[in-house]
């Protein structure tokens, strides 16, 4: 049965020594049996009771369950270093290892330094999977070297592949937090920078432009779309570079993106120009009927967007000039005059039944 070597331990964490065979198993089971049987606690036959040890044997080697009631969860007492059954407390196992850390850690305590050895947060996303050895910065004298030099540096200690990893999460992050983008939309991104960089598809482009790229995606991808302009804004790459890192990432990794659409702009764009809800609905409906009369055919939907929120504030109450919603959504002004004279003609057919009009329609700004 493959039982030699195999102890049998009871609830007082008494050794009846190691067990070659079934017979054996049968001695000392009888031994167990007669102590529960003085402490009454013998709810069953003595069959039942020889049939639910083996069936803890056979149940599962590796496993520590209760031998009469396999299926409870087992209560840790950490302080005693017991595993007890939640049935009967029978206690099926002690010295438990506690894996907490080893002092208490309160946030406002020396500046950030952790008592605990226990190592950081494990990162998937590292070849080393975090595990090399960090050297904080030295402190003394007997840190530097006569010419002052630390004699004890990180580089020796991590690869080359990681550090530029490293790099890219830190400025992914970086440019995530200017935009206020959420940590899903960081976690995608680090996952995609570090599909292409052991792809190794993007050799002699620079990581920090394949990292405005992967981020540029990531938007796309979560449903939050962010335009080029708003990604070079924080970045220090080119635009046209971004785009073309854009492109080589999709067909490296053969991947797509959805298509973005009007609606995925103007709740932000008419929040950061204050307008109010009835004019964005009404801007929104602008610029669904343009596209689906097919009155602005092959405009980007950023430049129908913007010049559907300049034709809805014009007609209401708040209005802005093609300015300030080029500044927002980063469209020229030209671009916005040139989108706005293809749907003035048609503006009746444009707004919605119930906007109200501070502005009549025959009295909107003609280009």
């Amino acid at each position: 049965m493959g039982l030699e070597g195999f102890e049998i331990r009871h609830a007082f964490g008494e050794d009846s020594g190691p067990v070659s065979g079934t017979a054996e198993l049968k001695v000392a089971f009888d031994h167990i049996f007669q102590m529960l049987l003085q402490l009454n606690e013998v709810h069953c036959g003595r069959e039942n009771y020889w049939g639910g040890c083996l069936l803890y044997l056979r149940h599962d080697a590796n496993k520590i369950c209760c031998y009469a009631h396999p299926d409870a969860p087992l209560i840790e007492d950490y302080r005693a270093g017991d595993q007890i059954c939640s049935e009967c407390g029978l206690v099926v196992g002690d010295r438990v290892i506690d894996v907490g850390s080893e002092w208490r850690t309160f946030s406002n305590e020396k500046a950030g330094a952790d008592p605990s050895r226990v190592g950081g947060p494990e990162n998937p996303l590292l070849n080393g999977s975090d595990l090399s050895t960090m050297i904080g910065p030295g402190r003394g004298d007997a840190s530097f070297d006569g010419f002052g030099v630390s004699k004890y540096q990180n580089r020796r200690t991590m690869s080359s592949s990681d550090r530029a990893l490293i790099n890219a999460f830190r400025e992914i992050t970086s440019m995530a937090d200017r935009i206020n983008l959420p940590k899903t939309i960081v976690d995608r991104a680090n996952n995609l920078f570090k599909q292409v960089h052991d792809g190794k598809n993007l050799k002699g482009r620079a990581n920090d432009a394949i990292a405005s790229a992967c981020l540029y995606i990531a938007c796309r991808q979560e449903g939050v779309p962010r335009t080029f302009k708003e990604i070079c804004a924080v970045s220090k790459i080119s635009k046209k570079e971004i785009g073309r890192c854009f492109k080589l990432i999709l067909k490296a990794l053969e991947t797509s993106v959805d298509l973005i659409t009007t609606g995925d702009f103007m709740s932000r764009f008419c929040s950061n120009l204050g307008l109010p809800n009835m004019v964005q609905r009404a801007a929104t409906h602008i610029a669904r009927k343009a596209v689906e009369l097919d009155i602005v055919p092959g405009r980007s939907p950023i430049s129908v967007a913007a010049a559907a929120i300049y034709m809805a504030s014009q007609a209401s109450e708040d209005k802005r000039s093609q300015k300030e919603i080029g500044d927002i959504a980063g469209v020229a002004d030209v671009t916005i005059r040139q989108s706005y004279k293809l749907m003035y003609p048609h503006a009746a057919k444009l707004f919605p039944e119930d906007f109200k009009f501070a502005t009549p329609i025959d009295q909107l700004p003609q280009m």
